[in-house]
């Protein structure tokens, strides 16, 4: 990592210099006061132009305030995001609750797969409010906020899985000069450098740019590190005018040692723990220095047009081309075969295993525009706010996956044949290895998409809220497939038209507060119904082949409550929910498919955001989910379990509190209780019931003012070093989380 190493160095003093010769007095509406964004204790209150921050959605989707809004929606502003010294999407989600990762295994990328509410939504990750394809793991020194919705929300974000959406709010050029460096280091080799500058241009016009670089180990695992940089770019002419335009480009290129975890018991026959999780040290890693590899980059293009007729009509159209790659070749310590199929082997008392591989080269290409017409409207005696709106985009999405072979390695002992073999239970990813990587038959996917909505809050009076939407979308895919043993891709196409809704009813006991009921809609086409990204096809099985499947249709009811208290200082909520999801194709009798599967959530969520007192800030929440296989397979025997990746309990919380005028104190308490593994949103665990235990994490923060325009602040991750694992596949392997890592960050603003 010598030539990266040098890399990271010279960005980091880039970084520096640049935010230093930015540095000078801070103009009116800059750091001071209340609105003071050094202050750890004001959440939701301040931004880097020392002006509240926006703490609603940014889609004119959205038709009424949060609080009036009939759906759980949760705000995860960017104090948040720094205070936790969050890295990845998956480190925001954590302060989440009812959100999981699953793993990558075979057809599933080596990118974020959240599950929201028992359901894959990697497919349904969006950036300003179109969707951000392509296999990824993304990053946020870009990010403003982050919005999850949970819950069918097709009238929204068009096909989905079901479980609801991310929409990543980048950050965007503002009418002041402002400075914002950080630079942290921290154990496991961290050095992390971040730059937020934004310049104003003239009376209505705005430069920003944000550069990152990073590079580090993942604590508690061997041989596994990581470099990645960053740019964000954006330009803005029109601001605070009528007419507002903005040109944004986005770029992040990131190398990193893959990681696999650990077998599970199956690798050699003997249940050693009762989760299936086999008790193999938790820094034991399986893969090879000299082999494997993972390369993601994200560029992106955007132009975001707004343009405000009148007061109460506004038209806004936002357009991007985006490429993604997601390039891997990575050790699956499971996929080399179980003692029973000759992967692995009890040699003078020490078990043996061949180390399987996974790979994949996945460029994807997307153009996408997006209009929306809203505003607010007197009509028939009720006062009408409404967006009316269409999204196109065409994604070309390429695939391909790696064949490996050797040429040398670490034999294998008989009766083992073969090379690239290791001890289960002290695995040397020093290994030596060499042979070739040779990229294997390309199948690509083109996907159209057409979507027309409309949504419309209608106020009944001063107490009730009409909640409504609509959402018309015609999909279409055509591309090749290779089938298992094939050596020809084959072309494949389908088209689906399919309608969702929403409605929900509003009741505000005071200006603040809300009660409501909501039913909502989603279609899931079966060329997306594992939820990560587009493929072909979407025939069916057995006596259903050749016919084109129907979408899998998601059904939602909810009821909650919302109240903002203390001069809007701190929100709560509470919600009751039911999903479920049906038209699953599902073996009804031998050689026989029938559309007829379901699974089905019913949960409680509790939310909490703001401040308690103008010195206690908290953030977090508490999501019970009952899940259910409810019908599967004439011959699945895990009909009736929890679905895959729904734990019944999560519980976040982030506290923080100012001690004395210049010290704030706190951390994150983060709990999860057993998950089953598995990948596709159906029962977890197999016939082997293979689980991710459940864990309580506790993190530690702490932040010291050293002057107006200084502050350090220090993460203690995982400070009681808890070793537990975050999620497994259910059928090879389960991945490790990271140990206790301590970083230092000095934070300049100006």
């Amino acid at each position: 990592m010598t030539d990266r190493a040098d890399t990271l160095r010279a960005l980091l003093f880039a970084s520096t210099a640049a935010g230093m010769l930015a540095g000078g007095p801070a103009l009116a509406g800059e750091p001071g006061g209340a609105a003071d964004p050094q202050d750890a204790t004001n959440l939701g209150t301040v931004t880097v132009t020392g002006q509240p921050a926006a703490r609603e959605p940014q889609s004119p989707e959205f038709t009424a305030p949060l609080v009036d809004t009939p759906r759980s929606v949760t705000i995860i502003p960017q104090q948040i995001i720094e205070q936790t010294a969050a890295t990845s999407l998956q480190d925001i989600l954590r302060t989440s609750p009812g959100i999981t990762f699953g793993a990558g295994e075979g057809g599933q990328p080596l990118a974020d797969r959240p599950f929201i509410r028992g359901q894959s939504s990697g497919n349904n990750v969006f950036v300003d409010g179109v969707r951000d394809s392509g296999g990824q793991q993304r990053e946020v020194f870009n990010l403003e906020q982050v919005e999850v919705i949970k819950g069918p929300d097709a009238v929204y974000s068009g096909r989905g899985s079901g479980g609801g959406s991310i929409n990543l709010s980048s950050k965007a050029p503002r009418l002041t000069d402002f400075t914002r460096l950080g630079l942290g280091a921290g154990t496991d080799g961290y050095l992390r450098g971040t730059l937020d500058q934004n310049w104003r241009l003239g009376e209505t016009g705005g430069l920003r740019l944000n550069l990152m670089a990073a590079e580090g180990d993942v604590p508690g695992r061997e041989a596994v590190d990581y470099d990645r940089w960053g740019l964000g770019l954006s330009g803005a002419i029109g601001l605070g005018t009528a007419t507002t335009a903005t040109l944004s480009y986005y770029h992040v290129t990131s190398d990193q040692m893959p990681d696999y975890g650990i077998p599970l018991f199956t690798k050699i026959g003997v249940r050693t723990t009762d989760s299936g999780v086999l008790d193999v040290p938790y820094d034991s890693f399986y893969g090879l220095r000299a082999r494997d590899y993972l390369t993601n980059e994200a560029d992106s293009l955007t132009l975001k047009v707004e343009h405000r007729m009148n007061d109460a009509l506004s038209i806004r159209n936002v357009t991007r081309y985006a490429e993604t790659l997601n390039d891997y070749v990575v050790t699956n310590p499971g996929d080399g075969g179980r003692i029973d199929t000759g992967g692995a082997a009890l040699i003078d008392g020490e078990y043996w295993m061949k180390r399987g591989t996974k790979s994949r080269w996945n460029p994807t290409a997307t153009f996408a525009s997006v209009v929306d017409v809203f505003g607010r409207v007197e009509a028939g005696g009720r006062r009408h706010s409404f967006d009316v709106g269409a999204e196109f985009s065409r994604e070309i999405n390429r695939n391909a996956s790696y064949a490996v072979t050797t040429t040398s390695g670490s034999a294998c002992p008989a009766p083992l044949t073969g090379f690239d073999c290791t001890r289960v239970y002290d695995p040397n990813p020093s290994d030596p290895w060499s042979g070739t990587i040779t990229r294997g038959i390309e199948t690509h996917s083109n996907t159209n998409t057409l979507g027309l909505y409309a949504f419309d809050s209608i106020a009944i009076g001063e107490r009730w809220v009409l909640n409504l939407g609509v959402r018309h979308d015609s999909y279409e895919v055509d591309g090749t497939a290779l089938a298992r043993g094939a050596t020809t891709p084959t072309a494949e196409e389908g088209s689906w038209d399919f309608v969702n809704y929403q409605g929900g009813l509003v009741y505000k006991p005071t200006e603040t507060t809300s009660v409501y009921a909501s039913w909502a809609t989603s279609s899931t086409p079966p060329t997306v119904s594992a939820g990560d990204q587009n493929g072909v096809g979407g025939e069916g099985s057995g006596n259903l082949a050749g016919e084109l499947l129907d979408p899998e249709e998601s059904e939602s009811v909810e009821i909650g409550a919302k109240a903002t208290l203390f001069h809007e200082r701190l929100s709560l909520s509470a919600a009751l929910f039911r999903t479920v999801r049906r038209n699953a194709q599902i073996q009804v009798s031998p050689g026989v498919f029938e559309q007829a599967g379901e699974a089905e959530v019913r949960g409680l969520e509790l939310g909490v955001s703001g401040n308690l007192t103008r010195d206690w800030q908290v953030f977090g929440g508490y999501t019970w989910m009952d899940s259910e296989l409810v019908s599967g397979a004439y011959n699945n025997v895990n009909v009736g379990d929890p679905l895959a990746n729904t734990p019944e309990h999560s519980f976040s919380l982030f506290t923080t509190y100012r001690a004395t005028p210049r010290l704030a104190v706190g951390g994150g308490l983060y709990h999860v209780s057993d998950s089953f593994g598995g990948n596709q949103g159906g029962a977890g665990g197999g016939g082997n019931r293979i689980y991710a235990p459940a864990y309580t994490r506790v993190d530690l923060f702490a932040s010291y003012d050293l002057s107006d325009s200084a502050s350090l602040q220090l993460n203690v991750q995982n400070a009681g070093d808890e070793a537990y694992i975050l999620r497994t596949n259910g059928v090879h392997h389960a991945d490790v989380a990271p140990a206790r890592q301590a970083i230092l960050t000095l934070n300049l603003r100006y």
